[in-house]
């Protein structure tokens, strides 16, 4: 039982806005940027699948922002196995 129950409010309300903030940059993110490469434009054009109902497959660009989630991750990873397994951190 906690002393202030004011203080379970304000620490849902730190954890929801920055989860709000990250999904919206990262939906930005998967809309707007990518790596351009010589044949982006033509890639974004070209059709290479048709199903049934209307819809079209594309080979379009790979996002930038699933490139850094990746990266982060594996950096994360990293560190996490070097502080608790080599450093005898407790996080």
């Amino acid at each position: 039982m906690r002393y202030f129950e004011v203080l379970s409010l304000q620490h849902f309300v730190m954890y929801l806005f920055p989860t709000i903030a990250f999904i919206a940059l990262f939906i930005i993110g998967l809309g707007f940027y990518h790596i351009n490469r010589k044949d982006s434009a033509e890639r974004e054009a070209r059709i290479i699948e048709r199903f049934p109902e209307g819809i079209e497959g594309r080979n379009a660009p790979f996002p930038l922002i699933v490139y850094l989630v990746l990266f982060g991750t594996v950096i994360w990873v990293l560190a996490y196995i070097l502080l608790i397994g080599v450093l005898k951190v407790k996080i």
